[in-house]
């Protein structure tokens, strides 16, 4: 059953890239940037610095954030939507499952991340 649920999930999330990329998209770059930083929205900034990222105070919680211009944009939509399908004893929140974060503003958090090298 936790199988089929992840592949669904897994085919779900690889179709929302197949028709456009979200990196470079300076608008959405944006939108995600304020996600990042915004105590009321992802804040991950609580948890997370970013190489080559000027943030003020970043939390050590979670692992320095780096090289996401390589991760593929489905794995890193994933990563945020439910951290639990690829490690079950994740610290970080299910910022898309538990429904802090829509789908737009996850893509906008990517198209952030994707600039991080």
């Amino acid at each position: 059953m936790k199988l089929a649920k992840r592949l669904l999930i897994a085919t779900a999330i690889s179709g929302l890239f197949a028709t456009s990329s979200v990196a470079g998209n300076a608008d959405l770059v944006k939108e995600g940037e304020k996600i990042f930083n915004e105590k009321k929205l992802g804040n991950c900034l609580a948890c997370h610095g970013a190489n080559g990222k000027d943030i003020n105070n970043p939390g050590s919680f979670g692992p320095k954030l780096q090289y996401l211009e390589a991760w593929p944009e489905d794995a890193l939509y994933a990563k945020i939507y439910d951290p639990y399908t690829t490690n079950p004893i994740s610290a970080m929140p299910a910022f898309g499952k538990n429904g802090w974060l829509d789908d737009k503003q996850i893509k906008a958090l990517v198209a952030y991340l994707k600039t991080i090298k």
